[in-house]
């Protein structure tokens, strides 16, 4: 099968023949229809976690796929050969499998059939990317609601999207960061307000409408405390963040209880949201579309931090 697959430790993601996977117990074979690309994919393509969970070689890049099943092993049964499926592969040891190949197994607690009416690239958008924005937003709590003001801190990437559905559909009023470019896309998916981090300080900007501050804040942009706008974020107030920081002492002195959080893309976590976004009720939003040969230039694209929603490759 061809695949896009990193060779050796420090080398290069390249496209390549490698043998088709089987399925074994408690796993699931597709044939790839789409795979969506997420930032880990080039973290895992580094080698930066191979210090904290084990990497073997070669190692194919991409963790979320839809498409069709060809095979289940053993202690599977919730689906079965010919059903169109969306999945993800789960952070456990080793890191070798991947989903942007032509096939891929993935471990049936990471597997749901696609709802009626969802494409193959829909579906591929959906796994990693709802999962953390859905931890992300049950990290604040009570927080996220009526008559609360949340601020979304890198709101136009693919969890930023599901981030800002997710707070409006509990009528919470959402500030959301991004560039000019992004603001009507950004309103449409239920921001009350639109941040441009490239016209200044977002802390002054949002301090300049919320005197007091905002109730709470989620933050998918930045690693340090001076990318992170803490700063405008109310004393007694709520982090929650996908990025490295902020730590406990900058957390603390600023006045603030913060939650580190990361995707769990079980199928009990990512179903809801597949079905919300077949009733129509969300909006999966899809920046890219790539065939398998372009795969590499997706993964740059979600490099430099450019992504304006979710990238896709389609096989």
């Amino acid at each position: 099968m061809r695949a896009l697959h990193v060779s050796a430790a420090g080398e290069q993601p390249v496209l390549g023949d490698l043998p088709t996977p089987e399925a074994g117990e408690g796993t699931v074979l597709i044939r790839v229809k789409a795979a969506g690309l997420n930032p880990i994919d080039n973290i895992l393509a580094t080698g930066a976690m191979s210090g904290m969970i084990p990497h073997e070689y070669p190692l194919v890049v991409g963790r979320d796929a839809a498409g069709v099943v060809e095979a289940v092993g053993a202690g599977v049964d919730h689906v079965k050969v010919g059903d169109h499926v969306y999945g993800h592969i789960l952070l456990a040891p080793p890191i070798q499998a991947g989903t942007v190949a032509e096939y891929a197994v993935l471990p049936a607690a990471g597997v749901e059939v696609v709802p009626e009416g969802l494409d193959f690239v829909t579906a591929a958008a959906l796994p990693l990317a709802s999962a953390a924005a859905a931890a992300a937003v049950d990290a604040l709590g009570d927080t996220a609601g009526a008559g609360n003001v949340v601020l979304v801190n890198g709101a136009s990437g693919g969890v930023g999207s599901y981030v800002v559905q997710l707070l409006a559909a509990r009528q919470t009023e959402v500030v959301a960061t991004g560039t000019a470019a992004d603001f009507e896309r950004l309103r449409e998916l239920g921001a009350g307000k639109t941040v441009d981090f490239t016209a200044g300080s977002v802390t002054d900007q949002v301090l300049a409408h919320y005197t007091d501050g905002v109730d709470a804040l989620v933050n998918l942009a930045g690693n340090t405390a001076e990318q992170i706008p803490l700063g405008a974020v109310k004393k007694g107030g709520v982090v929650s963040f996908t990025t490295m920081g902020p730590d406990e002492d900058t957390l603390a002195g600023a006045g603030l209880l913060g939650h580190k959080v990361m995707g769990h893309a079980t199928r009990e976590v990512t179903a809801p949201i597949a079905a919300k976004v077949a009733d129509g009720s969300m909006r999966v939003s899809v920046a890219q579309v790539l065939d398998l040969d372009h795969a590499a230039e997706g993964l740059a694209t979600l490099a430099t931090g450019g992504a304006r929603g979710k990238i896709v490759v389609a096989l």
